[in-house]
């Protein structure tokens, strides 16, 4: 006997659904990209599931985790930060800061891809230009640190973006965009302080991209002014009202009061006080030993008794860091060429490989990769009112480090051995070079170097060479310097196959005419 049921082919509803046939997006996504992004995706949701919570970095996690709870500017470093801790505080989920922080990665992604196809880099190249961001298990793990650098790289990359967004016509930039552009960045700088020349750069180029054209100057374009002018109040805005802060906790107007320290970090390096000859006053502060039997800067200004023990309130009293950084500028003016060479050592360990393990120190090293142990956080007093401990059990209202060891094996292994290695690092800033400059070959004559008709911007490649050089610069290299400069570097590498620009045709001057009317004036008669 066959059975009468046939199965349910419809369901009549009282009401109607409508959903929408298709979704508009500014280009379609291949899918090339999407496994990309999908692998992206599933790497961070291992790196969530192996590490509940979140992972940490001893003295800078705590500092911000302690400014979060009990809002304060802190005389070491900017706590811009912080900020974003306390929006997210009544969520009590270190998983939520994690997980917002991974979004903003594979974000970075996505806005590189964008701004490629928009500038009409192929898909394959395109998608190319973002497997580092996204595939990066360096990248993974500072995202999933209590670390400031995934929300500075995202929002001066948010920054960036509503500048370029429109390529070559930057007179599309409206002075509320620009504006917009500038508190963004402001924001990345009151994050980290180590994105201020940002604050010049950005509104320099939107000026300059808005008042070039076709190879000629433009100076009377007033909304390239008005454009350059909005964005350098917005990027200036942040940056005055933290200082403001800053001052009526302290009574400086300044960001931190320790680029005296990192100052002295960094000539510590290269500097002889023989060769020197500082002042009495500076004699006491003078490094000790050679040069070359010093460790890193950024290992040695931690243990130095000369700066960690100094009195009246050690190196971050106001006098102290003066003191600390007019002996760094004196260094400097003597050994300018110790100092060249210490920057330029910095830059050759970012291309260097195999990566140094102690480098500036064993322990700063071992907390830049994941661990099948749980980190150990001390109860010790970071911000006054509560120890680290406290502070992190008390925001995440769970044990603050955790391992799932099964799933916690997969990324431990995979990021040692999938990373953006220093050749390759070095590969892609040359590579983003070529979109700013082309070796011009001429028959019978030198080459010589020109700028490169491409339809991007040199900004992101500059972007990138400012945020690699000026921590070297001022205090030491170190390798989660690399983390914010790499979506940068990308950026400008894929720009590099972007296609060449084609000036517009230049009108045809008006043929001369014969006839005699068209020279005298009048008729002949």
């Amino acid at each position: 006997m066959k059975s009468e049921f046939r199965g349910v082919r419809k369901i009549h509803l009282p009401f109607v659904l409508s959903f929408p046939r298709r979704i508009h997006l500014p280009f379609s996504l291949p899918f090339p990209f999407i496994v990309a992004l999908g692998a992206g995706a599933g790497l961070r949701l291992v790196a969530m599931i192996g590490y509940p919570g979140a992972l940490w970095f001893a003295g800078d996690s705590y500092v911000y985790l302690g400014a979060a709870l009990r809002p304060q500017p802190n005389l070491s470093k900017t706590t811009g930060y912080s900020v974003f801790l306390h929006a997210l505080e009544p969520f009590h989920s270190l998983t939520l800061v994690a997980g917002l922080q991974h979004l903003m990665g594979l974000a970075v992604a996505v806005m590189i891809y964008l701004l490629l196809r928009r500038n009409g880099v192929s898909e394959r190249w395109a998608t190319a230009a973002t497997l580092p961001v996204l595939l990066d298990g360096f990248v993974i793990e500072d995202e999933h640190m209590v670390m400031a650098e995934a929300l500075f790289t995202f929002l001066v990359f948010v920054s960036m973006l509503l500048i370029l967004w429109h390529g070559a016509d930057s007179r599309r930039v409206r002075w509320p965009v620009a504006l917009l552009a500038g508190l963004l960045a402001g924001c990345a700088v009151d994050v980290r302080s180590e994105g201020l020349p940002v604050l010049v750069l950005f509104p320099v180029a939107l000026l300059i991209r808005g008042l070039r054209q076709d190879g000629g100057w433009r100076w009377r374009r007033w909304r390239a002014w008005l454009a350059a002018a909005a964005m350098a109040v917005g990027c200036v805005a942040p940056v005055v009202a933290y200082v403001g802060w800053f001052h009526s906790w302290y009574g400086s107007y300044t960001l931190s009061r320790s680029a005296g320290f990192y100052l002295w970090g960094r000539a510590s390096s290269f500097a002889e006080c023989s060769v020197i000859k500082p002042p009495a006053n500076e004699l006491q502060i003078c490094p000790s030993g050679s040069p070359s039997s010093r460790r890193p800067p950024g290992d040695y200004i931690w243990h130095a008794p000369q700066v960690r023990h100094m009195a009246g309130g050690g190196p971050v009293a106001a006098a102290n860091d003066a003191l600390l950084r007019d002996f760094a500028v004196r260094a400097v003016e003597a050994q300018p060429l110790g100092y060249l060479r210490a920057v330029l050592d910095g830059l050759a360990l970012s291309v260097e490989w195999p990566r140094k393990d102690d480098y500036p120190s064993a322990g700063t090293v071992y907390l830049y990769y994941f661990h099948l142990t749980p980190w150990t956080i001390p109860v010790h007093t970071w911000v006054a009112g509560g120890d680290a401990y406290s502070d992190a059990v008390e925001y995440g209202h769970a044990t603050p480090s955790r391992v799932f060891r099964p799933v916690a094996y997969l990324i431990d292994g995979y990021q040692r051995v999938f990373y953006t290695y220093g050749p390759l690092f070095g590969l892609i800033m040359l590579t983003g070079l070529g979109g700013v400059l082309r070796l011009r070959l001429r028959r019978r004559r030198l080459p010589r170097l020109s700028w490169s008709p491409r339809t991007g911007s040199m900004l992101p490649w500059a972007t990138a060479v400012v945020l690699l050089v000026f921590p070297i610069a001022v205090a030491d290299f170190d390798y989660r310097y690399l983390l914010p400069v790499l979506p940068f570097a990308c950026l400008a590498a894929g720009l590099a196959f972007a296609p060449a620009r084609v000036p517009p045709p230049r009108e045809p001057l008006p043929e001369p005419r014969d006839d005699l009317t068209s020279q005298v004036p009048g008729q002949v008669g």
